[in-house]
C-alpha cells in the first residue's frame, strides 16, 4: 500500500468516526422517558381516543396556535374535546404561525420571543403533560429568530423534559440549517409535500435516509398517504390523520407499523 493510499484510508476511517460521533451526541428525551414508539397527532377537532392501548400509542396533541400578528402573540387555546385512556403519554404540539409573503411581515422581536417561550412552557402545565412539540414552518428569514426561541425554551426546560419540533421533508435533504439544534428530535413530515414530493418520496424509496442526524430519530406519515422508505422497524412514527381516529384507522396502523 502506497503512501497515497493509506492517507485515504485514514481520512476515511477518521470520517467515519467523526460521523459515529456525531450520531451518538445526540440525546434524545423521547426515547429516555420511554415514550410508545408509534405516536398518534391528534389535531383541532374533538378526538375519542379512550379505546387505544396506552402501552403502544402515545398521542402528540394539538394544544395551541399562537399567531404572531402586529407586533404581537395572539393566543388560541385547543378548543375540542379530547378523550384519552388512563395511562396515555402526552406530548403537547404548539403550532406558530407568522405572517410572510401574503401580509406585510411582522418584525421579529426579543419581547415576541419570549412571550412564545412563555406560551410554549405553560403547555407543560396541562393534565398528563410531559413532552413539547414544536410546529412551525420557518422560511429562511425565520430560522435564526428560531434558533433562539429553542435555544430560550430548553434553558427553561427541566434536564429530562423532551423537546420535539416538526420539520419539512426537505430542511432533513441536504439542508444543514437544522444542526445543532437543542431538540432531541426534528420530526420530517413525508406527507402533504407539495412539490418536493416526488423528489423526496424517490429518495425514501430508494434506501437512503435523512442526512441531518436530528432527522434520524423519528419521522412523520399520514394515515392516507404511503410511503416506502427503509427506516429501522424501532424508529419512531408519528402518524397524522385527517379524520378523527377510529379503531380500524389503528389496525391499519398495527398492520403497517406493528406497535
Amino acid at each position: 500500500m502506497n503512501r497515497s493510499h493509506l492517507f485515504l484510508l485514514l481520512s476515511l476511517v477518521a470520517l467515519a468516526l467523526i460521523t459515529a460521533c456525531g450520531k451518538s451526541a445526540i440525546r434524545n428525551r423521547v426515547n429516555e422517558n420511554n415514550y410508545p414508539r408509534v405516536i398518534l397527532w391528534a389535531w383541532e377537532r374533538p378526538e375519542d381516543l379512550s379505546f387505544i392501548d396506552s402501552s403502544r400509542f402515545g398521542i402528540a396533541f394539538l394544544a395551541q396556535t399562537l399567531t404572531i400578528r402586529n407586533g404581537d402573540v395572539v393566543y388560541n387555546p385547543r378548543r375540542q374535546p379530547l378523550k384519552i385512556p388512563t395511562g396515555a403519554r402526552l406530548i403537547a404540539v404548539t403550532r406558530i404561525e407568522s405572517q410572510k409573503i401574503t401580509h406585510e411581515p411582522t418584525p421579529l422581536t426579543d419581547d415576541i420571543r419570549k412571550k412564545l417561550v412563555e406560551r410554549i412552557r405553560k403547555t407543560l402545565d396541562l393534565e398528563n403533560v410531559s413532552a413539547i412539540q414544536v410546529d412551525f414552518d420557518a422560511v429562511s428569514s425565520e430560522r435564526t429568530f428560531y434558533r433562539q426561541l429553542l435555544e430560550d425554551l430548553r434553558r427553561g426546560l427541566s434536564d429530562n423534559v423532551p423537546l420535539s419540533m416538526t420539520a419539512l421533508a426537505s430542511f432533513c435533504v441536504g439542508d444543514p440549517w437544522l444542526t445543532g439544534l437543542p431538540v432531541d428530535e426534528a420530526v420530517p413530515m413525508v406527507f402533504r409535500m407539495g412539490t418536493d414530493s416526488d423528489r423526496i418520496k424517490n429518495f425514501l424509496a430508494s434506501g437512503q435516509d435523512f442526512r441531518d442526524g436530528l432527522c434520524r430519530q423519528s419521522y412523520g406519515v399520514a394515515l392516507d398517504e404511503v410511503v416506502r422508505t427503509s427506516f429501522e422497524k424501532q424508529r419512531r412514527v408519528y402518524v397524522f390523520n385527517a379524520r378523527a381516529w377510529t379503531p380500524a384507522d389503528i389496525s391499519i396502523l398495527v398492520e403497517r407499523f406493528g406497535s
